[in-house]
């Protein structure tokens, strides 16, 4: 699926005369599967139990070379699908925690339960093995009541959920004195507003204390009409009313912030992006042929040009990412 033509993001930027360039790369953002234990309806990566996608220890490999060679990239962000069900998942954090690297990986939560839907593999280990590597968490939870998030990642999802995060809690995670982080991900149904945010999180706290669970913040990002959530939009009709709500709520401050002026994306097969949702577009880097990990040259990226989507107001619109 190619981005749409018809919502012109260059020229909003022309308009508020914003010149939108790298200005480091702070973060090696890889995406090692596309297999995951659920189907969620908002995904932008289309995973499922049924994909197969993995990255290979060679590429796996090539990412740590390039971790180590540039001091300058300090933080290796994992997602998939679900990160965990790459074989060579733990061999990628502890090898990055070797060098000194801030990992960060994004975490479903059930997989925990669910385990490797394709060998039956258990993943019940996996709060303990995050906090001895220290790995920053960041657990998506569509919603702190039960019937939303079963809504939209099917029935038993939200008490999977709730449990996960009460080992996460038991392993030390979600408390101050521990610096071991817990953040949660909201994905909201179009622009929210930083005043809002805030509420939003307040609430969520709030609500899960109930069940006696603790986390440190909640990022309340929009979600991305990319594949399987631009599919919906158009099966009900609102695909344009969803994405001229997103241009009307443009924030340029937001437009200064976005994540492609300091990060990398990585594909399971090696292949590099501006950022994870130009990756499931196939907007790849270019100079002038397509790049990859194994031609990976820091001055030429950090002296690209940003490619920019219709799907990028999704980043900029009601004070942006969180």
């Amino acid at each position: 699926m190619t981005e749409d033509k018809n919502y012109d993001f260059y020229s909003v930027l022309a308009k508020h005369e914003l010149n939108v360039y790298p200005t480091s790369i702070e973060t090696l953002w890889v995406n090692i599967t596309r297999m995951c234990n659920q189907a969620c309806r908002h995904c932008h990566v289309d995973a499922s139990p049924k994909r197969t996608e993995q990255m290979e220890r060679k590429t796996v490999d090539r990412c740590l070379e390039i971790l180590e060679r540039y001091k300058q990239i300090k933080n290796l962000d994992l997602t998939g699908g679900a990160p965990e069900l790459n074989p060579y998942y733990e061999y990628f954090v502890t090898e990055a925690g070797k060098l000194n690297k801030h990992v960060v990986s994004r975490h479903n939560i059930t997989i925990i339960f669910d385990g490797n839907p394709y060998n039956g593999e258990s993943k019940e280990y996996l709060p303990v093995f995050f906090a001895h590597n220290r790995v920053e968490i960041l657990a998506s939870l569509p919603h702190y009541e039960l019937k939303r998030t079963d809504s939209v990642r099917g029935a038993g999802v939200f008490n999977k959920s709730i449990e996960g995060i009460r080992m996460l809690n038991k392993a030390g995670y979600g408390k101050e004195e521990t610096g071991l982080i817990l953040n949660l991900v909201y994905n909201a149904d179009g622009p929210v507003s930083p005043k809002q945010r805030g509420e939003i999180e307040d609430k969520f706290k709030i609500e899960l204390l109930q069940y006696g669970l603790v986390f440190n913040k909640l990022y309340v990002v929009t979600n991305m009409p990319v594949n399987r959530y631009r599919t919906q939009l158009e099966k009900s009709g609102t695909y344009d009313e969803y994405m001229k709500n997103l241009v009307i709520k443009f924030d340029p401050e937001a437009a200064k912030e976005v994540a492609c002026r300091s990060v990398i994306s990585v594909g399971y097969e090696g292949s590099i992006y501006d950022c994870d949702f130009n990756q499931m577009l196939g907007l790849q880097i270019a100079n002038p042929e397509p790049l990859t990990v194994f031609d990976f040259d820091f001055d030429v990226l950090i002296n690209r040009k940003i490619r920019f989507g219709s799907h990028c107001f999704g980043c900029t619109a009601g004070g942006g990412a969180s």
